[in-house]
This record gives structure tokens, sequence and C-alpha cells, in this order.
């Protein structure tokens, strides 16, 4: 099949019209006719993972995060990505990414963040104009729990080595709000849909001090949104059940050590 189908495919959860004006979804590098037989999904493109893609013989990577948000002034080996455009061009390798198109669409990026919560009836936290999309959901749990166990739970169901949040209270948590990546221009939002909690990929150091008595959470932004590979994965299977499909490795570029001094 051709990349261009695999492109449509993808398309029809997260059509381009959806992302934001500063963003890059789309096409970043390569030719939509050329053939693919196998498909690399991951949350960022980096040389590493462009070598992953070479050594598995993908012709296709899918991310979340784009390669190029800004337009490259020379194709040389000045930048990661000028590097990353070079080697998957002279492999054949094509490179598409869905991000703010994945992020804003029903059934995306947050609809799955909110699935691995279990949270039901959602609605959007800022709705498009047009109704067609979305930033950020919020829903409600099946039940309500303590904070400090809800943490707890974000700690674990995410892998979040170091989880940051506001001071549990002692309040039942119910009503939780989320937006994969950097959410924090949503809080006031979720504050004013009256939720009991915020969860998010990063937020400023001044919103934990304006939370208004809602929990807030930050799970890193590479821990919010590495279930998008899943993700990409899924909607690209669904459309091509014979088409193999592999994920790539851990790309994310924050470590956390604790140092004994």
């Amino acid at each position: 099949m051709k990349v261009s189908d695999i492109i449509g495919a993808i398309e029809k959860t997260a059509p381009l019209f959806l992302q934001e004006d500063f963003d890059n979804s789309g096409l970043q590098v390569g030719f939509p006719d050329a053939e693919v037989s196998k498909v690399l999904v991951c949350l960022d493109v980096t040389e590493d993972v462009v070598a992953d893609a070479i050594a598995l013989g993908c012709g296709l990577i899918v991310s979340h995060h784009p390669l190029l948000y800004h337009p490259l002034k020379q194709v040389s080996c000045a930048s990661y990505q000028q590097r990353c455009v070079v080697d998957a061009l002279a492999n054949g390798i094509a490179i598409y990414s869905a991000h703010t198109s994945l992020d804003n669409a029903k059934g995306g990026v947050n609809y799955r963040i909110a699935s691995i919560l279990g949270l039901e009836d959602l609605s959007w936290l800022q709705p498009r104009p047009d109704g067609a999309g979305g930033s950020g959901v919020v829903g409600m749990l099946p039940e309500a729990v303590p904070d400090h166990e809800f943490l707890h739970t974000l700690k674990d169901v995410f892998e979040v080595e170091c989880l940051h949040h506001t001071a549990p209270c002692g309040k039942p948590i119910r009503k939780v709000a989320v937006c994969g990546g950097s959410g924090a221009f949503l809080m006031q939002d979720a504050i004013r849909m009256k939720a009991d909690a915020f969860i998010t990929g990063e937020l400023h150091y001044h919103d934990y001090f304006e939370s208004d008595g809602m929990l807030l959470a930050a799970l890193g932004h590479y821990q919010s949104e590495i279930c998008t590979a899943g993700l990409l994965k899924d909607i690209i299977r669904a459309a091509f059940p014979d088409l193999e499909i592999v994920s790539s490795l851990d790309t994310n570029a924050i470590k956390y050590d604790s140092f004994q001094v």
C-alpha cells in the first residue's frame, strides 16, 4: 500500500483542519505515492528512531510530535531535525505526524487518556466553535476516590517516576479534567467546569497557586502522551489489519535521579 493510504486512514480520525494554527501536523518527509509494507509508530522522531526504522525496514514513521515545527533553511547536518530528514530520505522513509489534529479529535489523545483513567460521560473542556472537536476533556470516575489514592493511581497507570501535584487535602475525586502534553491553558476551564482534579503533562510553577482548591497533577509531557503510540497503532490497524506495525524506543529526554549527598 501507499503512504497516502495510511495518511487517509489517520485523517479520518484526526483531520488536519482540527490542528491549531501554530502546529505542523501532516506529512513531514517523503512522498505520498511511496509503497509501504511496515510502519513504525512513536511519540517523538529522533535520530535513534529513524535508525530504528531503517534497521527494521519500515517505509513510514508515524509520530505524535512533529519533527518539523519550523521551516528548514538548509538540509545538512546542523541540527537533529536536519539529520533525521537526510537519513529518512536517503533510506526511502516517509514521516507523518498527527499532533494537535489528534489532540483535538473525538477518540483522540485526550479520549485515550480518559479511557486509561476509566472516565465516563466525556465532554470537551474547550469545544471548537464548529463543534467538530475541542481541547481537553472532562469526565466522571465510576465512583469517588480519596485524593491521595487517586494520585497513587496516576503514578502507577502512567508509570510516573516523579509526579508533580498540589497537596492532597482529603477531598474526594470524581469529576476529572485531562489534557495530554502542555495543558496549562485549560486550567481555568477545568475550574469553571468544577472539576475535582485536572491532569496534564506539564504546568507552570504559579499554576499550582491558582488551582482554587482543585487537585492539580502534572504527569510529565512524555508520560502523558506515550499512549499516542498505541492509539496511532490502533487507528492504522483498524484500517489495515495485515499491515505490520512496530513501536519505537523510549524517547523521553528527561531523566529522574535521586542523588545521595
